[in-house]
């Protein structure tokens, strides 16, 4: 089901295209579709009651296109909870959330637990350490779903400012993509090299094909859904829109570090599901690093785990709930 690698660009659209909020609504209510946005949160509280206001009063309470909006919280150690809360948020604690099945610390875990919480048919997920939010993060994502019923799973992509001895450079961010993500999509998965920026944080789908995809429980889940829906869907089923601009926290070369093993745990995974390689050595399960300590180096092991989330539409708690 790969396709040539400008099929993407095909469906890659500027915000600007979804900005008449009136419309985008009355094709929301034409289709009889809810719409729900989930920030994933660990200690946010800088920045989780911006992002909430701004897009709150913009798109529920001016314009009705959102349904709900959320937060699933890490257990947060600030006031995280505290302020979504107090700016009109639901509030779930991903530990909470079909507790049954235990938790993991991670980003992909909120996000495969937002799918039981929430209510809408379609998601929108946004990080909640963006500094400058505004409503085309949301609006952008949405427009391709609503106004193109091919188009299944949205990608955001922007400028990304890195800051670089107390400077900050107009772009550079997004190392990971660049120097490990579009190699690898360019060995094994050509048609996904031309998504600008597999990685970004911002995303919105169909429940119909989330509740679907395996979700790694940290930080492969994004690469993971992308490499899923092109072998289930197609890559007629992805789109990509540009937001301009992001602006967050960039992340140490270390965590850099881990983030690129957490994500190579991801791709072998896939590789092997759909039959492209059989990797038949037992593979490392914690990241290595080094430390400079004076004249020596210190070797630093993380464990970052590699577990992942079944479909959504296995658990019997889910199908209990959205299709009684």
């Amino acid at each position: 089901m790969v396709s040539g690698e400008d099929r993407i660009l095909n469906k890659t659209w500027h915000h600007s295209k979804f900005s008449d909020i009136k419309t985008l609504v009355g094709l929301k209510e034409k289709k009889g579709l809810k719409i729900s946005l989930a920030f994933p949160t660990l200690n946010e509280e800088a920045t989780i009651g911006k992002e909430i206001l701004i897009i709150r009063t913009e798109l529920k309470d001016r314009y009705p296109l959102l349904d709900e909006i959320a937060i699933i919280d890490s257990s947060s150690k600030d006031n995280t909870r505290k302020v979504a809360e107090g700016f009109g948020a639901r509030v779930f604690v991903s530990k909470a959330i079909l507790p049954t099945y235990g938790s993991f610390r991670g980003k992909g875990e909120n996000l495969w637990k937002s799918l039981y919480a929430l209510e809408g048919d379609i998601i929108v997920w946004v990080d909640a350490d963006i500094s400058n939010i505004s409503p085309k993060f949301v609006y952008g994502l949405i427009g391709p779903l609503l106004e193109d019923d091919g188009v299944s799973y949205v990608k955001a992509f922007y400028e990304r400012p890195i800051r670089s001895g107390g400077k900050i450079a107009p772009s550079g961010g997004g190392r990971v993509t660049e120097i490990l993500v579009r190699p690898l999509f360019s060995l094994f998965y050509p048609g996904l090299a031309s998504l600008v920026q597999p990685l970004s944080g911002e995303y919105a789908g169909r429940r119909k094909l989330l509740e679907k995809l395996s979700f790694s429980v940290g930080y492969g889940v994004e690469l993971g859904h992308l490499v899923d829906i092109l072998e289930m869907e197609g890559i007629e089923a992805l789109a990509q829109v540009d937001l301009d601009m992001r602006i967050h926290r960039n992340q140490s070369t270390s965590d850099l570090g881990k983030m690129a093993f957490g994500i190579l745990n991801t791709f072998y995974s896939r590789l092997e599901k759909y039959g492209k390689a059989n990797i038949s050595a037992k593979t490392g399960l914690r990241h290595i690093s080094l430390e400079r300590r004076e004249t020596e180096h210190r070797l630093i092991y993380t464990a970052v785990p590699p577990e992942e989330r079944p479909p959504m539409l296995e658990i019997p708690e889910y199908r209990a709930k959205f299709y009684k």
